[in-house]
């Protein structure tokens, strides 16, 4: 790998992992049997400039490039995946706004997203529809004064905090994009407790009764909501969910390695066992093989190359699936210390990992999306 990435790329990688070695792992943990993220983690992560990555220097953002974005998922996945969850949430709705805003739209979010002044989330997910995007009952009626909103959004990642919402609505027949404040009048949340994975993550139930937005807070026009925003923003969040779900791999990797140095069976230690070396042998090849995956994919997106999409896919579905595989076996390989407060990490890293199958596109539908691209380019 070191051939294929540049020296500013590494460099900024060890800073993330040094940030997130120094401030995130010594108390990830306490927070995540907490459910909730501390605010002033979420303040340094704004002042290293993390909640910036994606957005233009001239907004105040770090602009960094799509592979040194997948670093700084990776290594947050690594240590924590409900933070890395902000990142990819926050990235989804900054994304959104610089590619479909108007002027005014980015000039006046963009700063603040990018200073963490406020924290961006995404609506999509509903009660009765899930994420499918384009049977949402939420329900936009254009008024004199701007669009008024009916409905319910659920799962939503940061919710019970975030500022600003990226919501999807019905608007004349199609599904549309608003950005919506959580201070605009009719707009309240619920918060969601007890989450299987990602605990910290904060997640809530947003209700829109009546909720009036100005026409100014409308993205990218109306019909543009499913074809072109959601799609787009969408394809943004399942690259950093593939890799932090490398992250995952990794913690994973790096948690067994240490524990079957020290631990003992039999009079030696655990990594003298055939079958331990098979299951490492495993998971540090599923790990390498992700990372790969996910370096095809950025190189792409930087290069403006298409083809980026489907590689997503790919990277997300094999980062996913094999981070559920090395969690697991992670947890086999600590035994009963990995039901124990001693080892809390190992069952976070299981119940976090499970997370990343079902969230931007299950495992079953990135089945159904591959194959049949699969098919589509064998008949070309």
């Amino acid at each position: 790998m070191d051939n294929l990435v540049t020296d500013q790329q590494k460099q900024r990688q060890i800073g993330f992992r040094a940030f997130v070695d120094e401030e995130v792992i010594p108390i990830v943990d306490q927070y995540d049997q907490e459910e909730q993220t501390p605010p002033e983690l979420i303040k340094k992560m704004a002042r290293a400039g993390y909640l910036g990555a994606a957005i233009p220097v001239e907004y105040g953002g770090s602009a960094f490039d799509a592979i040194t974005l997948g670093f700084l998922c990776e290594e947050f996945g690594r240590g924590c995946s409900s933070l890395r969850s902000l990142l990819t949430v926050h990235t989804m709705v900054a994304s959104a706004i610089l590619r479909w805003g108007t002027k005014d739209q980015k000039a006046h979010w963009l700063p603040k997203l990018a200073t963490g002044e406020i924290i961006g989330a995404f609506g999509l997910s509903e009660p009765n529809v899930g994420s499918d995007a384009k049977s949402v009952e939420t329900v936009a009626v254009p008024t004199d004064k701007g669009y008024l909103l009916n409905g319910k959004k659920k799962w939503t990642t940061y919710g019970q905090i975030a500022d600003l919402f990226l919501i999807f609505a019905q608007c004349k027949g199609s599904v549309t994009a608003f950005l919506v404040e959580a201070t605009a009048a009719g707009f309240s949340r619920r918060p969601l407790h007890g989450i299987f994975g990602t605990s910290a993550s904060m997640l809530a139930e947003i209700t829109l009764e009546d909720c009036l937005i100005p026409r100014t807070q409308l993205l990218g026009g109306i019909g543009f909501g499913l074809a072109s925003v959601a799609t787009a923003t969408l394809d943004s969040g399942r690259y950093t969910v593939a890799w932090g779900s490398v992250g995952i791999l990794q913690a994973c990797l790096e948690s067994c390695l240490r524990y079957t140095s020290t631990r003992q069976q039999f009079g030696v230690p655990l990594k003298e066992h055939q079958l331990i070396q098979q299951l490492i042998t495993r998971m540090m090849t599923d790990t390498r093989a992700a990372r790969l995956l996910c370096l095809q994919a950025g190189f792409l997106k930087d290069g403006g190359d298409p083809r980026t999409v489907m590689e997503t896919w790919v990277a997300k579905y094999f980062a996913s699936t094999a981070a559920v595989r090395a969690a697991n076996d992670a947890l086999q390989i600590h035994g009963a210390n990995g039901f124990s407060r001693e080892y809390y990490a190992v069952q976070r890293y299981l119940r976090d990992a499970k997370v990343m199958e079902v969230i931007e596109g299950s495992t079953q539908i990135q089945e159904i999306t591959i194959a049949r691209y699969g098919y589509q380019e064998q008949s070309r």
